[in-house]
């Protein structure tokens, strides 16, 4: 079984099984995910562009679906009884559903940490008694862990297979419709639905201010297949900025753009590998905001930004993420060709850093090392 509660997880949930089948073609593989986990074979029990959530109040507002999904999960590990239980990321879910998987004697393998370095460390503990394998994706989570009595192995960042078959900026502005010679602002506004309700405003009003300064400016905003385009289109019909809407297509949105307006996520480490100037940006619920004050242990947000150990990108988040100051450091990186060669070259040693090719290879061959009839 195989779980994960989001895009980034159904993305490389997916390669992770396709890597899986390549090795074991009879391994049977069923679990909670998204449209790229179905179209690598895993059945489907659940779907995990129901239960994504952020924050608190999106915690209660999708209570049922998360805990049905968390129902029908425990039944089948009980019914099953499968080989391994395999969680991506998702803590809060997926380490409820590891202490049942623990009950019953089922091993748990973990890939892609929890963030137990940036906040909420205590959950090692927990991690240390349930999972008998954390694979990670950063060099620094290896020791980390390891420290703490858990057996964890680095495999690398499969992004950067995911985005090695990314087209050149040309091509990648031909497919989107955008003109080679024009001046591109990417819109990133997350990959839940509640990251759109808070985020599409505040960047649509940004690239409007954006554009009264520069007419040339084109605007393309990239969607997670897991979101609903018809309502962000709707949205944005309004836009006093040519505004092209995506979906499915967030690494072509990135390679295209000179500069990046991006939520706080994976996407901001995706455009980071591809090397695309970015400001990264995030809102809360006032209430998960105060909490996240107390709990949160690190200096940033932005994956960039942590990987590099210092602000190589700008940061803009709750309070200072508004219209009238995330323009103002778009047109200054805009209008700067130093700052922006900068940027692309600290970003250039954030995806050295991440290891090398081949992480969904590995990570399977962990996987099945956990299986002994595999």
């Amino acid at each position: 079984m195989i779980v994960a509660g989001e895009a980034s997880g159904d993305l490389h949930g997916g390669r992770l099984v396709e890597a899986l089948r390549r090795l074991s073609p009879d391994l049977a593989v069923e679990g909670m995910g998204g449209p790229r986990m179905g179209a690598a074979g895993v059945h489907l029990l659940a779907d995990a562009g129901q239960a994504a959530v952020v924050g608190l109040t999106e915690v209660w507002e999708k209570r049922r679906a998360l805990s049905t999904a968390m129902h029908l999960l425990r039944e089948r590990l009980r019914a099953v009884r499968p080989a391994l239980l395999i969680c991506i990321d998702f803590p809060d879910f997926n380490l409820l559903l590891a202490r049942t998987a623990h009950r019953l004697r089922i091993p748990v393998c973990y890939f892609i940490s929890p963030q137990v370095w940036a906040w909420r460390p205590g959950r090692i503990r927990t991690i240390r008694r349930l999972v008998r394998k954390m694979l990670v994706l950063f060099p620094f989570e290896e020791p980390l862990y390891r420290q703490a009595g858990v057996d964890a192995t680095f495999v690398g960042h499969p992004l950067l297979d995911v985005l090695a078959a990314v087209p050149s900026r040309e091509a990648c502005r031909a497919s989107l419709g955008l003109p080679d010679a024009s001046l591109v602002l990417g819109l990133l506004p997350g990959s839940r639905q509640a990251e759109i309700r808070r985020h599409l405003p505040l960047l649509l009003e940004t690239a409007a201010r954006l554009a009264a300064s520069r007419p040339d400016l084109r605007g393309v905003l990239g969607l997670a297949p897991t979101l609903d385009e018809g309502s962000v289109r709707e949205a944005v019909r309004s836009s006093p900025v040519p505004l092209t809407v995506v979906q499915g297509q967030t690494s072509e949105v990135m390679r295209a753009a000179d500069l990046l307006l991006a939520v706080s996520g994976t996407v901001t480490l995706e455009a980071a590998i591809l090397g695309t100037p970015m400001i990264i940006t995030y809102r809360l619920g006032w209430l998960s905001w105060l909490l996240a004050r107390c709990l949160v242990r690190v200096r940033f947000i932005g994956l960039p930004n942590l990987v590099a150990g210092e602000e190589i990108v700008p940061e803009l988040i709750q309070f200072q993420a508004t219209p009238k100051t995330l323009a103002a450091t778009a047109s200054e990186i805009l209008g700067s060709p130093e700052r922006q060669a900068g940027m692309r070259a600290k970003l250039a040693e954030v995806g050295r850093r991440l290891g090398t090719p081949g992480a969904a290879e590995r990570a399977a061959r962990e996987v099945l090392a956990l299986i002994p009839a595999a």
